[in-house]
Parts: structure tokens; C-alpha cells; sequence
């Protein structure tokens, strides 16, 4: 086999998981980093952020916020147009949390 069509390596453990849990975020929905460390019961905001950094294209990466809501500085405004094509809560400063945050279990 051609090298260049080998298969990637595989996502470490941890990283693997945040992903296929933010996989799972329904449209209209977000999770804080602290969120899905949480749910996870494993890592914390930090970690997941490293995560998401390095792993988050490959997902719906603007479904992972900050606690307060503000979207990602690089990709603010990718972010706003994703979340107001999925009709997410937003206020002038970013997503409203109170109404757009997922429990991790019941559907949208």
C-alpha cells in the first residue's frame, strides 16, 4: 500500500472519547471544555481544550464553548454563522448558555 493512502493513527484514548461525545451534541446545543470533562468524569476544561485543539476539525467543534458562552477567538465568526444556521440561542456576547446548554442525554 501507498503510504500516503495509510490509515491515520488512531486518536489517543482520551482524545477519542471528547470526540465521539461532542459527536453526539445535537444541533442548536452546546457543552462548555468543563462540560465534557464532566460528563467524561475524566480531565477537565484544559484537557479538552488541548483536544479540541488539536483533534476538533474532524467534529462539530463550535458546539464546544467557553463556561460563559463566548465563542472561539480564532473562529468567532465561522462559529456565529454555524450556530445561527442551527437556530443556538445566542446573545450579543455569544451563546446563551442557560437555554442552549445539552444535558449529555435527552435529545434536542
Amino acid at each position: 500500500m501507498h503510504p500516503d493512502l495509510a490509515d491515520p493513527a488512531p486518536l489517543p484514548a482520551f482524545a477519542g472519547r471528547v470526540i465521539d461525545l461532542v459527536d453526539t451534541i445535537p444541533s442548536g446545543r452546546v457543552l462548555s471544555y468543563g462540560d465534557v470533562a464532566e460528563l467524561l468524569e475524566y480531565g477537565g476544561p484544559r484537557q479538552v481544550g488541548q483536544v479540541m485543539s488539536r483533534y476538533g476539525s474532524s467534529t462539530n467543534w463550535w458546539r464546544v464553548v467557553r463556561a460563559d458562552g463566548r465563542l472561539p477567538e480564532c473562529h468567532q465568526g465561522e462559529a456565529r454563522v454555524l450556530h445561527l444556521a442551527e437556530g443556538t440561542p445566542l446573545t450579543s456576547r455569544g451563546v446563551d448558555m442557560r437555554r442552549a446548554r445539552w444535558d449529555g442525554v435527552s435529545p434536542s
